[in-house]
């Protein structure tokens, strides 16, 4: 008889989570292939696809359907929640994200999210989600793609950009929004970045089974070229943004990219609200300090100009928002692991060459996740007194944009990773806002009316 597939409930329950575990919101059980005869069927839940199963009924539908691929600790879907964005189903494998995620949705910081769906999202049949899909955003893993990572692109198994594109291809979003690291502008991932957007525009270009990525890269720009820029299925915009100018208390560079449907206004990427020059100004001018009570120092050093971020000469932008700012109110962090806030401190910090860490008064560096933990001299802040210390889980969680009442699940490597993986949540409200503005503009996808169940079937709810 065929091993039982794993699923969220085969890892150790953690004690804090409620009971009955593992909760009815998880759609999809599985998270690995299975025959027909082991197929899982959760009491509300989706099929994964195999063979030709596809998915069961879902309990709950939504005249409009909002979809997220990759969660992890769920990030970007507070951060769309917050401009009006509720993804229907949320998509991610990893069973701590998991526990993560729904812990959250029944204590209430979460409560906002959908159907959380504990599976791998090459093995889900997308053919049976409610129509219309009006987004569909991803942040496909990026170790693949990242300076810090294996660098081996298309090669690498954790490389789902494939799998986002089935995704895509399938449910025919309106707009579809994806954040990867900004390591896919690099030379050698260039001509793998070029393909990804080529396939956005022309999506119903599919690859063949065993087609490499090149020769489905040749054949889509045969097509381009064929039908014009004109025709393309969706409109491609992207950039290199940094999370900074959008007011993340954090030095974040990513990749932004937003397609949108033909036939809809283009959805532009947003423009910086913070800058730079607008913290360097309110710093020389005194105005930074007096506003948090503090002398100015003798020793003010500005870090050089880091990619991707906004030029703002006349300083009409507001000033980046610092690590000082975001950690305003948060008490001393205790001795105790026990603390519930997830505020302990952390021994060990050490500073290395060219890993100096994080200052109080700019925004922080990146928060890094690491595959094996982060390396010596990452995470780190400096404080007021001289001393050095490794940031809190909870002080990362506030750089991220989580908030306070939101508590993360597994060991401390596998939350840094949960939260240094995530979307900044402000990021993606300021993505997801951009976004609703085009919604709005056309009642079937305002999201305003939804069906629910009933005894007799689904009927409208206003």
């Amino acid at each position: 008889m065929p091993a039982k597939p794993k699923t969220c409930s085969s890892a150790r329950r953690p004690s804090n989570l409620p009971d009955p575990w593992p909760p009815k919101d998880y759609g999809l059980a599985s998270m690995g292939r299975q025959s027909s005869a082991t197929a899982m069927k959760p009491d509300n839940g989706l099929f994964l696809r195999s063979r030709r199963r596809k998915m069961g009924p879902l309990h709950l539908i939504s005249r409009v359907t909002d979809v997220e691929l990759f969660a992890g600790a769920g990030g970007m879907a507070l951060g769309l929640a917050k401009a009006g964005i509720t993804a229907s189903h949320l998509f991610e494998r990893n069973p701590l994200a998991c526990h993560t995620l729904t812990t959250n949705k029944a204590t209430g910081p979460g409560k906002q999210l959908g159907d959380i769906n504990a599976v791998d999202v090459r093995e889900v049949d997308w053919t049976a989600l409610p129509r219309p899909i009006r987004l569909l955003a991803a942040g496909p893993p990026c170790q693949p793609f990242s300076i810090a990572g294996s660098h081996q692109a298309d090669g690498d198994p954790r490389n789902e950009f494939p799998a986002t594109m089935r995704a895509v291809r399938q449910l025919k979003p309106v707009v579809v929004l994806l954040e990867n690291v900004h390591g896919l502008t690099r030379q050698s991932f260039r001509p793998y970045l070029d393909y990804i957007l080529r396939q956005l525009a022309f999506p119903s270009v599919a690859p063949g089974p065993r087609e490499s990525w090149s020769g489905h890269d040749g054949r889509l720009r045969s097509h381009a070229r064929a039908v014009g820029e004109s025709n393309e299925e969706y409109a491609v915009r992207w950039g290199v943004l940094n999370a900074a100018d959008y007011g993340v208390p954090q030095l974040r560079t990513r990749v932004v990219i937003i397609a949108t449907k033909r036939g809809y206004p283009i959805v532009e990427l947003p423009r910086p609200t913070h800058s730079r020059d607008a913290l360097i100004q309110a710093q020389q001018t005194g105005e930074y300090w007096r506003k948090h009570g503090i002398a100015r120092p003798t020793d003010c050093k500005v870090p050089k100009r880091g990619a991707g971020q906004a030029e703002d000469p006349k300083r009409r932008l507001l000033p980046w928002r610092t690590v000082r700012e975001a950690l305003e109110g948060l008490d001393a962090p205790s001795v105790s692991q026990d603390d519930p806030r997830q505020h302990w401190v952390i021994p060990g910090a050490r500073l290395y060459r060219g890993h100096k860490g994080s200052v109080l008064d700019w925004p922080s560096k990146t928060i890094k996740a690491g595959v094996h933990g982060v390396a010596g001299g990452e995470n780190i802040l400096h404080l007021d007194d001289g001393s050095f210390r490794y940031f809190t889980l909870r002080e990362i969680a506030r750089l991220q944009g989580f908030p306070d009442d939101y508590s993360f699940h597994g060991a401390r490597s596998r939350i840094v990773g949960q939260i240094g993986n995530a979307v900044p949540c402000k990021l993606a409200e300021v993505l997801g806002r951009k976004i609703m503005r085009l919604f709005r503009k056309f009642p079937e996808l305002s999201g305003r009316r939804q069906m629910a169940p009933s005894r007799r079937g689904l009927s409208h709810v206003k």
